[in-house]
């Protein structure tokens, strides 16, 4: 009885002692992770600085300097230039695209062009991973000489993106021994959505709207919808003729994913009206004071 015991008793410590190093071993990793971050951060801050060069070029100007690059909060940062210029949206776009592609964790990210005198928006986009869900307007317009700012707002969880994947590589160590500790506590089933929920389709008066495939089909006619445009319409699909109020809307397009982009809401509406205008007897109406409607009139 007593070398059972024994034999127990080494058990586990050899399992205790397997799982101190494993959790020694995430840790290591997690702190020797923050130089390839302090790295990235620079690397990413040359290529705002270029951005800079480039916009200033691009205006003719080759002699004035672009400011040092300024950390305006966690994930945005701003271009300062020393004097006035003139830019083109379109160039704009091109330039941050084009180099911003060169940093792997700039997935998302948010630009504003700001006024100097009172950080005004002069002018504004969204680039995001699927470039169907960009947000770009006013291209081919020149805005005028003055002094701006170029403000970047990267989405926050882009940075801890490679220090994350490192880190889960170690986690399958800690959870076999927490599966031998822990083996008779059964975890809560995660609920699932059924799956008519991801895959449906919604006749909507004489529109169909396949919320898997991302279309609306009005009279013969396919019109392709970006991804927030069917999360947008899927609520309203799901809610005919009810009221469904600004806050809900957008808290579960943007907030619930970490990221607001003001006046958003108001464009995607705008966008979705548009497309369903081929069917008069469906459209997304305004509740002055509470939100939005699709109203389908039968």
């Amino acid at each position: 009885m007593p070398d059972v015991r024994n034999l127990l008793s080494g058990k586990r410590r050899y399992l205790f002692g397997f799982i101190l190093l494993s959790l020694i071993t995430v840790i290591f990793v997690a702190f020797s992770m923050s130089g390839g971050d302090d790295f990235d951060i620079a690397r990413r801050e040359v290529l705002l600085r270029r951005i800079g060069h480039e916009v200033l070029l691009q205006s003719g100007d080759s002699t004035s300097r672009v400011l040092p690059v300024k950390k305006v909060a966690e994930n945005e940062y701003q271009i300062r230039f020393e004097k006035n210029f003139t830019f083109r949206p379109d160039s704009l776009v091109n330039t941050t695209r084009r180099l911003l592609a060169k940093d792997p964790l700039a997935r998302d990210y948010v630009v504003n062009v700001l006024n100097c005198s009172n950080s005004s928006v002069a002018y504004g986009y969204a680039i995001s991973k699927n470039t169907k869900d960009d947000i770009i307007a006013c291209r081919g317009r020149d805005q005028p000489k003055a002094c701006y700012m170029i403000n970047v707002k990267f989405k926050p969880t882009g940075i801890n993106t490679a220090k994350n994947v490192y880190l889960l590589g170690s986690l399958p160590f800690l959870a076999f021994a927490g599966f031998v500790f822990l083996r008779s506590v059964k975890p809560k089933p995660r609920r699932a959505l059924p799956k008519s929920q991801d895959a449906r389709i919604f006749t909507l008066g004489s529109v169909l709207f396949d919320a898997e495939k991302q279309q609306l089909t009005i009279n013969e006619k396919t019109i392709e919808l970006t991804g927030t445009e069917t999360r947008v319409l899927l609520i309203f699909a799901m809610s005919p003729n009810e009221t469904i109020e600004r806050s809900r809307l957008q808290k579960e397009i943007w907030e619930d994913e970490g990221v607001i982009v003001g006046r958003s809401l108001d464009m995607f509406i705008s966008k979705l009206r548009k497309k369903l205008e081929f069917d008069p007897n469906t459209k997304i109406v305004v509740i002055r004071g509470k939100g939005y409607k699709l109203e389908i009139n039968t």
